[in-house]
């Protein structure tokens, strides 16, 4: 019995960490710190279109508000290493990622090739 529950185990292991290999991350830290998520959203916007041009917004979360988007994607991953933002982004093709404030606002976006 002991040797099935090991087996099962080991088959159904959840990562520790997201999979960020093909995601830019840019780190922003600009002083003074914003005032909300609305400065934050300009300030990621015009980060993401001077990198990827036309693009899309996929998900974001704003810790002051502890506020996600899409909403309640964390819902399906509470106790996970990964928050459902996150895996959110990864799993439909983010490449970009605007951290603001050392994940006080964080923003993934797609790129729009046309």
């Amino acid at each position: 019995m002991s040797d099935t529950r090991k087996l099962v185990s080991s088959a159904c292991d959840v990562p520790a960490a997201a999979d960020f290999s093909g995601v830019t991350i840019v780190k922003l830290a600009p002083l003074p710190p914003l005032a909300d998520y609305l400065a934050a959203m300009r300030l990621a916007e015009t980060e993401s279109r001077a990198r990827l041009g036309e693009c899309m917004l996929l998900s974001w979360y704003d810790r002051d508000r502890d506020f996600e988007s899409p909403q309640h994607a964390g819902e399906c991953h509470q106790g996970s290493a990964v928050p459902g933002y996150v895996d959110y982004a990864l799993y439909r093709g983010a490449t970009l990622m605007v951290d603001i404030e050392a994940g006080r606002f964080v923003f993934f976006y797609l790129p729009l090739d046309f």
